[in-house]
């Protein structure tokens, strides 16, 4: 249960590597004091564990390290059915936001390491479709996946290729814009 806040699951996946809760809140965009409750919760149910202290300045920082590098969440914890659905829905836009930070990451880092005049071969697209009920939005989302595989499948695997590309696409329903639906 105590993985299922998503920030805790975020957490988690920081804590690969041994880091204090100022370094998972740095990496976070979020107040250490936050990450630190967020940690102790986790320290209790056993999912991470403390493995070191170092000073910095007149401060002792706590090292933690995720206890595994995967979980598994059985669909059978003794939920309703709809809370089960809103934490999917949930955990869907947890990931939208964790492939956004994702993409932000890799192209400060491929900024840092190009060279000043150097072009990086890279593409955005935003575009918007219209779905009318959830039949017609799982029938595009099936469309969407099977045709973006195609796609990769036809051009990867080159013998001779020596560049590997990330694909990163992602489908969710436009947000609001100021509380009203219709702007």
């Amino acid at each position: 249960m105590a993985l299922l806040n998503p920030l805790r699951g975020e957490i988690v996946a920081r804590l690969m590597e041994p880091a204090s809760a100022a370094e998972v809140a740095r990496q976070l965009g979020e107040q250490p004091q936050r990450v630190n409750y967020h940690l102790k919760a986790l320290e209790k149910a056993g999912l991470v564990e403390r493995v070191g202290s170092r000073q910095v300045r007149n401060l002792v920082e706590l090292l933690y390290r995720s206890i595994a590098k995967s979980f598994v969440l059985a669909e059978s914890l003794s939920m309703k059915p709809e809370t089960m659905q809103k934490l999917k829905d949930q955990s869907a836009l947890a990931h939208l936001i964790d492939t956004s930070e994702r993409i932000k990451r890799d192209a400060l880092l491929l900024m840092e390491q190009s060279d000043e005049n150097e072009t990086i071969p890279s593409a955005a697209l935003q575009l918007r479709v219209q779905l009318s009920d959830q039949e017609e939005r799982n029938a595009f989302v099936e469309e969407y996946v099977a045709l973006v595989q195609q796609l990769v499948d036809r051009y990867h695997g080159k013998k001779d290729c020596s560049v590997d590309y990330n694909v990163l696409l992602a489908v969710y329903p436009k947000p609001a814009q100021g509380g009203n639906a219709d702007e």
